[in-house]
C-alpha cells in the first residue's frame, strides 16, 4: 500500500462511524459519505449521535484534519478503498431489502477506477457480493481482481459493548478472486491487528449470519425452557447459574422479553430467505424466531398474572415500563421488544409510563410523540405495576423497590436488592410478599 492512502466509508451510522474514526487515528486520510444531511450537520459539530463514539473522540478525529464528511459521492474519485456500511433492513414480507446496498453501488460505480479497493461491510445473504456488487461493478468495464478488488468483510460492532470495539475486534475478509482478499485484508491491516482471511466472499458473508444466528437460536432455547420453567414453578435463573458452573459443554444464554436491534431479530431471516431459494427449509431460525417474537406476549400475561394476585386488571391499571431501548446502555430503539409491550399494554388499556435514561421520547404505532420520564420515587410510587424490560446499568434498583408496589422484572435486574415485592419471568406462578 502507498504511504498517502485515502480511504471512504459510506454510511456513517453505529458500523461506519466508528470504522471511519478509526481509519483516521491510524493515519488513514477518510472521507465519510452520508446522505442524511442532519447526521452530517452533527458530525460536523463534533457532536456524536453513537453511543459508541464519544463526542470528544469524534472531535479529535476530525481536529487531525484526517476525517472529514460529506453528501458527495464524486469524492471517491480520489480515494483509494471504500467501505459500504449502509443498512438492509428486512421488508414486511420478511425478505431482504437490499435497496440501499443498491443504489449505493451505483454510485460507486460512478468513480470506479483502476487499483480501488471496494469492500461490503452491510449484513445480507451469502452470494450478494459476488451477485449484486460484482454485476454493477463489472458494467463498468473494468475486471474484478486486475483492475479493482471487491470483497466482503462482516461488521461486528456491539453497541454498548466497552470491551471489544473496532479497534480489538478480529476483523474477518473473504475477496471475490484470491488477489481481491490479499489486497482487501492489506487494506484493513493498515488499522487493524488482527485480520483473518477467509477464502472468498460468500464465506465472509455466512460467517456473520452464522455467529448471529447462534445466538438467536440459543437465546429461543433459554425462552423455551423460560416457559417451561415458568408452568413448573422452577427458578429459569437458578438453573442457569447452576448450570454454568459446568466448566466445559456449555455457554449460559438469558432469558428476556424479546430480542431487538438491527442483527439478532433480523440477519438468520436473510439466511432462511437465502435458504429456500435452495429448497432448504432452515427450521432452527424459523423456530427460534417464532419464541423469541412471542416473548412480548407472555410479558404481557404476566403482567396481567401479577395483577390479578392483588385483586386488579390490566385495564385502568398505571405501569411505569423501565427501559425501551433493545439492549442496557444504548439508545437504540430498533425493533425493541420494549415498543410491542408498550403497544400490547396500551391496548389492554393500561396507562402506560417510560422510562430510558437513553431515550427522551419516541413514537407509538400511530407515529405520536410519546415523552419519557425521569425515574423517581414519586413516579414510581405513583405506579401500580413496575415492568423492567431493559436493565440499563444507570437505574437505581434499590430505590425502586424500596417505592414499588409490585415489580415485574423480565432481565433478573433486581437480583441482590433487598426487599420489594418482585416476581422474575421464568419462574412460576407469581408469590408476592407485598410491602
Amino acid at each position: 500500500m502507498p504511504i498517502s492512502f485515502k480511504a471512504a466509508v459510506i454510511g456513517l451510522g453505529y458500523v461506519g462511524l466508528p470504522l471511519a474514526l478509526r481509519m483516521a487515528k491510524a493515519g488513514l486520510e477518510v472521507v465519510g459519505i452520508d446522505v442524511d444531511a442532519e447526521k452530517l450537520r452533527s458530525i460536523r459539530a463534533g457532536k456524536s449521535h453513537i453511543v459508541d463514539v464519544l463526542s470528544k473522540d469524534l472531535c479529535e478525529g476530525l481536529g487531525t484534519g484526517r476525517f472529514s464528511v460529506t453528501s458527495d459521492f464524486s469524492v471517491l474519485r480520489g480515494v483509494d478503498a471504500v467501505s459500504i456500511c449502509v443498512p438492509t433492513p428486512l421488508r414486511k414480507t420478511k425478505d431482504p431489502d437490499l435497496s440501499y446496498i443498491a443504489s449505493t453501488v451505483s454510485e460507486v460505480a460512478k468513480y470506479l477506477h483502476a487499483g480501488q479497493i471496494v469492500v461490503l461491510e452491510s449484513t445480507t445473504y451469502p452470494g450478494t457480493t459476488d451477485e449484486l456488487v460484482l454485476d454493477t461493478l463489472s458494467q463498468t468495464g473494468l475486471s474484478v481482481g486486475q483492475d479493482f478488488f471487491l470483497g466482503f468483510s462482516p461488521e461486528r460492532i456491539d453497541p454498548g459493548n466497552r470491551r471489544f470495539t473496532v479497534e480489538n475486534t478480529p476483523k474477518v475478509i473473504g475477496g471475490v478472486t484470491p488477489v481481491c482478499t490479499a489486497k482487501a485484508a492489506a487494506f484493513y491491516r493498515m488499522f487493524l491487528s488482527n485480520v483473518v482471511e477467509v477464502s472468498n466472499a460468500r464465506v465472509a458473508e455466512m460467517v456473520k449470519l452464522m455467529e448471529n444466528t447462534f445466538r438467536a437460536v440459543n437465546i429461543g432455547l433459554v425462552n423455551e425452557m423460560a416457559l417451561l420453567c415458568d408452568r413448573m414453578d422452577i427458578d429459569i435463573w437458578e438453573v442457569i447459574d447452576a448450570a454454568a458452573t459446568k466448566p466445559f459443554g456449555f455457554l449460559p444464554f438469558y432469558p428476556g422479553p424479546g430480542i431487538g436491534g438491527h442483527c439478532i431479530p433480523l440477519d438468520p431471516l436473510y439466511l432462511s430467505w437465502k435458504a429456500k431459494t435452495f429448497d432448504f427449509y432452515h427450521r432452527f431460525i424459523e423456530l427460534a424466531s417464532d419464541v423469541n417474537s412471542s416473548m412480548p406476549r407472555f410479558v404481557v400475561g404476566k403482567v396481567a398474572d401479577v395483577l390479578n394476585q392483588i385483586g386488579q386488571a390490566v385495564r385502568g391499571s398505571k405501569i411505569l415500563l423501565m427501559g425501551l431501548s433493545y439492549k442496557k446502555d444504548v439508545d437504540d430503539l430498533r425493533e425493541s421488544p420494549a415498543l410491542e409491550v408498550f403497544e400490547l399494554l396500551r391496548q389492554n388499556g393500561a396507562a402506560v409510563t417510560c422510562t430510558d435514561p437513553y431515550v427522551a421520547s419516541f413514537r407509538d404505532q400511530q407515529g405520536r410523540a410519546i415523552s419519557t420520564v425521569e425515574l423517581t420515587p414519586q413516579t414510581v410510587e405513583a405506579s401500580d405495576l413496575v415492568l423492567l424490560v431493559t436493565d440499563h446499568s444507570s437505574f437505581d434498583y434499590q430505590m425502586v423497590a424500596d417505592y414499588a408496589h409490585l415489580i415485574l422484572d423480565t432481565r433478573n435486574a433486581f437480583r441482590g436488592v433487598h426487599g420489594g415485592a418482585v416476581v422474575k419471568l421464568g419462574t412460576g406462578a407469581p408469590k408476592l410478599q407485598l410491602v
